[in-house]
């Protein structure tokens, strides 16, 4: 593998996304749509999923943001020739979205626990909604990867040629549960709001599609503070290496954490007082 960076190997992720895909689609299968509505796909990744939410959406569109221009890239191939201007493609920091009133719709799976300020996402997002306008979303939460964790934290400790590397480093990741959530987004203003944690147990079906994903996914922020192939190698083989006498082998243990709320029609009101 070649040295990582801060950006995704999209090409990489739209080979082994299966798992978020699976999920992203029982996620989807509970968005009502009427079929003309504007929808935000918050971190939309290499498209997979986007591709069909937009199937969904004959007379609508899809507004996809992502961060990282290797997904884009990839989403940009996938999408383009199928969907036309029915898509537009923004890279944005979610934080950083600046899309007062733009959506019937936000939809998100897999990506919020990326960001580490959820109360400043959460009133970003009630923003770019239309009044009225709901959120629907999945991304990791409560104890998710608590034991792949715990093993790549005991590997890294236990070896002199990777523990140096990981001084004051802070893992990337938010994975709030329920309760917080759910107070989190009554604060950014949402009415009707579910919040649930849910178990996802994923298991691969070898040490080498388990490893790729890992590399991809999961040890994507560890290997790059690895200085070398060798290293990052020798961190993956040990992961690889324990998960085999996991039972089952090759899984990992995901906890999703679902999200909904609105945006309250009356604020049609305040709208209008601000125009």
């Amino acid at each position: 593998m070649t040295a990582p960076t801060a950006d995704w190997d999209g090409t990489a992720y739209h080979r082994l996304s299966e798992p978020q895909v699976a999920w992203g689609r029982a996620v989807l299968a509970r968005l009502e749509l009427r079929g003309d509505e504007t929808v935000i796909d918050a971190g939309c990744g290499s498209g997979r999923l986007t591709a069909e939410l937009l199937q969904r959406l004959p007379r609508g569109r899809v507004i996809a943001v992502d961060r990282s221009e290797s997904m884009l890239a990839v989403a940009e191939g996938e999408l383009r020739p199928r969907f036309g201007d029915r898509v537009e493609l923004l890279c944005a920091d979610l934080l950083e979205l600046d899309l007062d009133g733009a959506a019937d719709v936000v939809f998100s799976t897999a990506t919020f626990h990326w960001v580490l300020d959820h109360p400043r996402l959460f009133a970003v997002l009630h923003r770019a909604l239309r009044p009225g306008g709901r959120l629907l979303a999945q991304c990791g939460g409560g104890a998710n990867l608590q034991h792949v964790k715990a093993r790549a934290a005991r590997l890294i400790a236990a070896s002199p040629q990777l523990a140096p590397h990981f001084a004051g480093w802070t893992p990337p990741w938010e994975y709030a549960d329920a309760e917080t959530t759910a107070r989190r987004l009554h604060d950014a203003g949402f009415t009707d709001v579910a919040t649930s944690v849910e178990a996802a147990p994923t298991v691969f079906d070898g040490g080498d599609t388990y490893r790729a994903f890992l590399a991809t996914v999961i040890l994507r922020p560890y290997l790059a503070r690895l200085p070398d192939e060798p290293s990052r190698a020798q961190l993956l083989d040990a992961m690889r290496a324990e998960a085999a006498d996991d039972r089952p082998p090759w899984s990992l243990d995901y906890w999703r954490l679902n999200l909904a709320g609105r945006r309250p029609v009356a604020d049609i009101a305040v709208q209008n007082a601000q125009t």
